[in-house]
């Protein structure tokens, strides 16, 4: 077992170093063979490690090293495998796979593949050791490494100003959410002397009632501590508030928003809350707030997704609403549903993504809907893909999303919380628009006219093997992997599957009551999802000139939805325009007028004054030097009679 946890955890770095140091040697070819051979060799030992830990509950804790020790704070390195981690293993090494043999084909044309493919393998490893973590610290190093290599991806292509904004927007908006994220882990340690997962979670039941002093005030702890991590959570995983770096990330190539989307960066943040599990349980209103936020982000997210013309931020949007519904079920104690709908998510999700990647490059890089239509006919086997695709996440009986939606938003009515209920209903609401945007993507997209140029129409083809093999096995994922996974993660072998890796108070298991709900709240997300695809027929098969008009009638609320709520608009005017005011004055008058001025500045025109006069003594006349030398002499003479006295 150490080494199938030491092939899947290191096999990326080691792709990564290799295609990173050594392009002149194994050229672009040799990148691409090394990088996937060993994405693939991660992608097996994940799988076995799967087996043996999540089926047949053999889990273990591999230490490798101590990191650090400083008096009592001990970090050690390790590798931690129960079912929870060797589940994210699994979809994390396979997802990434697909996208590494993917971009085979996708990237051929580009002139820096073996960087690319470098960094597609880092970010691999990085998120491996963030879901392999036994610590909070090594969680956070894994943590910030996504971060870094994300800000790496998304920018990829520097050359582009806008791709460049994008990444260092997604950088620093991650970072308001990592400063929550470490104190979290400060207010931790504090109360148990521990970053240890399981250190702090034995302690749990005995600091239930333990306050602390924060920003002068006393707060319940465990609260506290959840809140402040909830944020970090809200920073990777893109929820409301933090969100806005997330559809500007689609600036990097295709194949990194479907790793980043997909599997990876952004479900970090609903890993860590279900990993969390054991402290949550005890600060009942910090899963409110779970609740809340997710709530209101998957609403958000959808109704934004409902306006958007470029077809990957859509998708983008559609991965942010998605999220929404994970936190929401993490919120009230779902964790089980939460990690079901994050694995099923995966698969239809990058595969929607690459499938839209399969579009851009049919389309020569265009990604505006409005400038394409007809194209089913064109490529028509993306066109099955992003049926098969859009049918699971809609939640449309058998595919898998309908299992894993479906039995969110039951868990949701069933938690006899009205913060939950309240939940179910904004969920159902979301569902409707999910089933909407997703046939608005399709139905722009393949059906009706071309609308695009027509040199471009006229090239326009099938994505060759290399893309399109990926994209079959991730179908596979998106058909199959809610009926196999159901039993497991949220059926009768839920408490066996997931064992010590998620802890739920009696009181709390709402997943258990899911089961056991009215037939109505089962049946109404499949009605709202119908609903959604009836409408999108409507409005862009049968009558094309609705959508213009509502646009007209109702162009406010257009409006609000096309700028996506003004949220960057609210940060431009709240955050960056006075931080940029306040840059100003402080370069001007503090830097430049009092640093400058009176520092190398003000000494540079002293010096340049006094070397002025002593300039002008220096005039050739040699009356001049001896009236000098006679100044220096009275000088001289009145110091001498002045020490005398």
């Amino acid at each position: 077992m150490t080494v199938l946890a030491l092939l899947a955890v290191f096999s990326p770095l080691l792709g990564a170093l290799l295609a990173g140091f050594l392009p002149t040697i194994l050229k672009d070819k040799g990148c691409e063979f090394v990088t996937c051979a060993l994405m693939g060799v991660a992608c097996v030992a994940a799988t076995l490690l799967f087996v043996d830990v999540g089926l047949n509950h053999q889990t273990a804790q591999i230490p490798l090293f101590t990191w650090m020790k400083v008096g009592t704070f001990d970090v050690a390195w390790g590798i931690q495998l129960d079912t929870l981690s060797v589940v994210m293993l699994a979809v994390v090494t396979f997802v990434s796979l697909m996208v590494h043999v993917y971009s085979v084909g996708y990237m051929h044309h580009d002139n820096s593949i073996p960087r690319f493919m470098s960094y597609l393998s880092l970010f691999t490893f990085f998120m491996l050791m963030l879901v392999t973590s036994p610590n909070l610290v090594q969680m956070f190093f894994g943590w910030e490494g996504v971060g870094v290599a994300s800000y790496l991806l998304i920018g990829f292509w520097y050359e582009r100003p806008s791709a460049g904004a994008a990444a260092i927007k997604a950088f620093l908006v991650n970072r308001v959410g990592d400063i929550g994220f470490a104190l979290g882990i400060f207010t931790l340690f504090a109360l148990f002397g521990s970053v240890e997962f399981g250190s702090v979670f034995e302690g749990m039941s005995g600091k239930t009632t333990a306050t602390f002093s924060f920003l002068g005030y006393e707060f319940h702890a465990l609260t506290l501590a959840s809140l402040l991590l909830f944020i970090g959570a809200m920073g990777k995983s893109a929820q409301l508030g933090l969100h806005t770096w997330l559809p500007d990330a689609m600036e990097g190539p295709t194949p990194v928003s479907a790793l980043i989307h997909a599997a990876t960066m952004v479900t970090a943040g609903v890993f860590m809350v279900v990993r969390l599990s054991p402290l949550l349980e005890y600060a009942p209103f910090a899963r409110d707030v779970i609740t809340v936020v997710g709530a209101l982000t998957a609403l958000f997210a959808a109704t934004v997704a409902c306006t958007q013309n470029d077809i990957k931020r859509v998708i983008a949007y559609s991965t942010c609403s998605q999220l929404g519904y994970m936190f929401m079920a993490a919120g009230i104690s779902a964790y089980g549903a939460s990690m079901f709908h994050l694995t099923t998510h995966a698969f239809f999700k990058a595969m929607l993504f690459l499938g839209a990647g399969s579009v851009i490059h049919a389309m020569s890089d265009e990604q505006d809907m409005r400038k394409m239509g007809g194209l089913w006919k064109l490529i028509p086997a993306t066109y099955i893909i992003m049926w098969i695709g859009n049918l699971a996440l809609a939640g449309i009986p058998f595919f898998a999303g309908y299992y894993s939606k479906d039995v969110l938003l039951e868990a949701l009515w069933a938690s006899n919380n009205p913060v939950g209920q309240m939940a179910y209903v904004v969920g159902i609401a979301a569902a409707c628009l999910t089933a909407f945007y997703s046939w608005r993507l399709l139905l722009m997209t393949f059906h009706g006219k071309p609308h695009g140029d027509e040199i471009v129409m006229s090239h326009v083809h099938e994505s060759p093997s290399v893309m399109l093999i990926p994209l079959g096995l991730l179908a596979v994922g998106a058909i199959f992997s809610g009926a196999l996974l159901y039993g497991y993660f949220v059926g009768e072998g839920y408490g066996a599957f997931w064992g010590n890796a998620i802890f739920v108070l009696p009181a709390n298991n709402s997943l258990e009551a899911a089961h056991h709900v009215e037939s109505w709240v089962k049946l109404t997300p499949t009605i709202a999802g119908v609903a959604g695809i009836i409408l999108a027929y409507v409005m862009y098969q049968f009558v094309k000139s609705l959508p213009q008009i509502l646009a007209s009638v109702f162009k406010p609320v257009y409006n609000f939805l096309l700028n996506k709520w003004y949220f960057d608009e609210l940060y431009e005017a709240v955050f960056v325009k006075p931080s940029l005011w306040i840059g100003k004055i402080l370069w001007l008058e503090g830097d430049k007028a009092i640093i400058d001025g009176l520092g190398p500045d003000g000494m540079a025109k002293i010096s340049m004054a006094g070397s002025g006069v002593l300039c002008r003594l220096q005039s050739g006349y040699l009356y001049h030097y001896a009236f000098a030398m006679i100044l220096g002499l009275v000088g001289f003479i009145g110091w001498f009679v002045w020490k005398i006295i």
